[in-house]
């Protein structure tokens, strides 16, 4: 079963003004059948690829604090697209309207940012790079597996033993034994873990 999140994902260019409000009407219609509101978040990777000014970069943060408050409005968790020095700011929006059910997706950022995550109890997921990626690898050695998911982000291409292969869901069954070896844990464990976590964020 395919369960649907809503949302404006942040390496697009910004909604206009009638783009917004009808995605907004459009997903309070259909929020009965939403799991989550997401991916939604900000343009890291969009502004080391292009030019975004100061003034857009203050609209991203404006839009994304508009999903927050749908989320308390339509009692919904948010999916986040927040990695290295965007992610205190998208920190500072939840504390502000004291989001609990927030998910970090393919999370990477300071120590400093992890810590405040970890207190709050914001979930992060886990990409198949977890193989071969060590800044994931010890991201996965210092959160809780309590408050970690896995998923493909799929179709992304993966490097390392994945390289020239299609992003399936098999995939995730190597991230399963990765996770387990650097928590030191049976596979078996982890993986019930997981998708534990995964059923109580999403109310599965």
């Amino acid at each position: 079963m395919v369960r649907p999140a809503f949302g404006y994902h942040p390496a697009r260019s910004l909604p206009t003004e009638n783009q917004l409000n009808e995605l907004m009407d459009w997903m309070n219609k259909h929020s009965h059948v939403m799991v989550a509101i997401g991916e939604v978040g900000l343009p890291y990777y969009l502004r080391r690829k292009l030019k975004v000014s100061s003034s857009q970069y203050e609209q991203y943060i404006e839009l994304l604090e508009t999903f927050i408050q749908k989320t308390v409005t339509w009692e919904k968790p948010i999916v986040l697209h927040a990695v290295h020095e965007d992610a205190p700011i998208v920190c500072d929006l939840l504390e502000k309207y004291s989001i609990k059910k927030a998910h970090f997706h393919w999370f990477k950022g300071d120590n400093k940012t992890i810590k405040r995550m970890e207190k709050n109890r914001y979930y992060i997921s886990v990409t198949p790079d977890v193989v071969y990626e060590e800044e994931i690898q010890q991201l996965v050695q210092r959160y809780p597996l309590e408050q970690m998911m896995i998923e493909t982000d799929g179709p992304w291409p993966f490097e390392g033993p994945f390289w020239g292969t299609m992003t399936h869901p098999n995939m995730m069954l190597e991230s399963i034994k990765a996770i387990s070896k650097i928590k030191k844990l049976p596979e078996e464990e982890v993986s019930e873990r997981l998708w534990k976590n995964t059923r109580l964020f999403y109310q599965l």
